[in-house]
């Protein structure tokens, strides 16, 4: 089999696309999915981006491969630590490994997904600012092969980092159109094609998840996204049907409209069991001296409690707040394959219309320097209220200018523009959604996946790239 003759795939993460969005215009892939297949998929849960990419690839539930959220606790260090990027945080074989030796000189490439650095894929690309020892965040990417970093930005421009996440994503601003980032990726995709031609290619495009946070999916506004995601993504599929990769298209969550922010930390330091320590005026929580604490990560929080005396008391508390859910202990995590070391005692989920902060300060001249900042590293906890600038600045774009130009003369700097206020969030995932017209979908036009079930489990996605490759 030649190198254009074998089979090759490309698997496009369209962040929150649903049946419900389909509905709505998207007809490029409309059209794709009436010549094909259009499948629901039961969401991973915690459903979210960590979580369900690690369901896709290994095939398996978080009690294996071992990534409970985007985040959590890591029990040793007494920190919490979010967004890592290394490959073996994931701690199972992924898709392309297991294909590997049934097809002589298969070739992976993963642009963009998370958990890319030190991946085993033939080619990378994943955002990775360099951090200097003066305090500086130096927008970058990281790719393996290296010398791919600098041939693609001299090619297509620089990466539009600060578009990629922050309160410049999805939106018109200095740094790019709305759909800078994608449109960046999408180019990204067609470069890797034209010189490496993998087999499978892994493409990521996260257009859709900024505005529908930020506005949620009822805003007039996200139509504007929808179109430009779809001639995005039709485009892409286009150009590599005309190289001979079929594509498989799907998402990793629905997002669901919000309105209400459950502050799980805060309820628990006002019954005594989170701790606090002050370092310069400011609060910082404790972990390890704490008896209870949440690591929150949009609709699900893992509760650790460092008390055992304290459980039954901690699960009546999280019960009694109005938007949660349902609350999973050692039975339900086993029966739902939560349960694992880096998860909480408790892992809590909301309502689809709520979501949980990692706030835990109670009064907000006492927040963290980091709270006001794009910090995702830093934060104990998912922060979408990073998609926003501060409405309270009188002069936002001067401010950003000054700390702009504060960074470029040497000066350490803040760039504190980010309000504290969790009511401007609008969208939201990670729990079980009330309606399947929010759950993630996958669609193609190869029958291969034609004969998958109406709707299949997050877990299903591997051994559907595999049978692709090997039917």
């Amino acid at each position: 089999m030649t190198q254009h003759s074998r089979k090759r795939l490309a698997v496009i993460n369209v962040v929150g696309l649903t049946a419900d969005l389909l509905g709505r215009g998207l007809p490029r892939l409309n059209a794709l999915s009436q010549r094909g297949c259009l499948r629901t998929i039961q969401p991973a849960l915690p459903a979210v981006t960590c979580t369900a990419q690690s369901d896709y690839l290994t095939g398996l539930r978080p009690s294996q491969h071992g990534i409970v959220a985007n985040g959590w606790y890591h029990r040793e260090l007494a920190e919490s630590h979010f967004w890592k990027q290394p490959n073996q945080t994931v701690r199972a074989p992924k898709v392309w490994e297991r294909l590997r030796p049934a097809i002589k000189g298969f070739t992976c490439a993963k642009l963009f997904w998370w958990y890319n650095m030190y991946a085993s894929v033939d080619y990378s690309i994943t955002p990775r600012p360099m951090y200097p020892a003066d305090g500086r965040k130096v927008f970058d990417i990281y790719t393996a092969p290296r010398d791919i970093g600098p041939a693609i930005q001299a090619d297509l421009g620089v990466f539009p980092f600060p578009t990629f996440w922050g309160p410049a994503a999805g939106v018109a601003s200095p740094q790019g159109p709305p759909e800078a980032v994608s449109d960046w990726i999408a180019r990204a995709a067609r470069w890797v094609e034209a010189r490496h031609h993998p087999d499978l290619h892994l493409i990521y495009l996260p257009h859709l998840d900024y505005n529908l946070q930020r506005l949620g999916p009822r805003a007039p506004a996200i139509d504007q996204d929808l179109a430009r995601v779809d001639q995005i993504v039709g485009d892409l599929v286009a150009d590599l049907s005309h190289s001979g990769v079929e594509s498989l298209i799907l998402s990793e969550y629905g997002i669901t409209e919000v309105s209400k922010a459950l502050h799980l930390n805060r309820a628990l330091r006002e019954k005594g069991w989170l701790s606090i320590k002050e370092e310069l005026g400011k609060e910082l929580i404790d972990f390890g001296a704490s008896r209870a604490f949440a690591i929150c990560d949009h609709q699900v929080a893992h509760v650790y409690v460092n008390d055992p005396t304290i459980l039954n008391q901690v699960r009546a508390l999280i019960e009694s707040i109005d938007g949660v859910r349902m609350i999973w202990g050692d039975e339900e995590k086993r029966q739902h394959g939560l349960d694992h070391e880096r998860s909480g005692e408790l892992v809590v989920f909301s309502h689809d219309w709520a979501w949980f902060t990692y706030y835990y300060w109670l009064e907000d001249a006492r927040a963290p320097d980091f709270a006001r900042c794009v910090d995702i590293h830093r934060k104990p906890g998912y922060d979408p209220v990073e998609l926003f600038m501060d409405p309270q600045l009188r002069f936002p774009r001067l401010k950003v200018a000054w700390r702009l130009l504060q960074k470029k003369i040497g000066l350490r700097m803040l760039m504190d523009v980010i309000p504290l206020d969790a009511s401007l969030v609008r969208g939201s995932h990670g729990t079980l959604p009330d309606d399947p017209a929010h759950y993630p979908i996958l669609l193609s036009s190869d029958p291969v996946f034609d004969g998958a079930q109406d709707q299949i489990a997050s877990t299903d996605i591997a051994s559907l790239i595999e049978g692709f490759f090997l039917s």
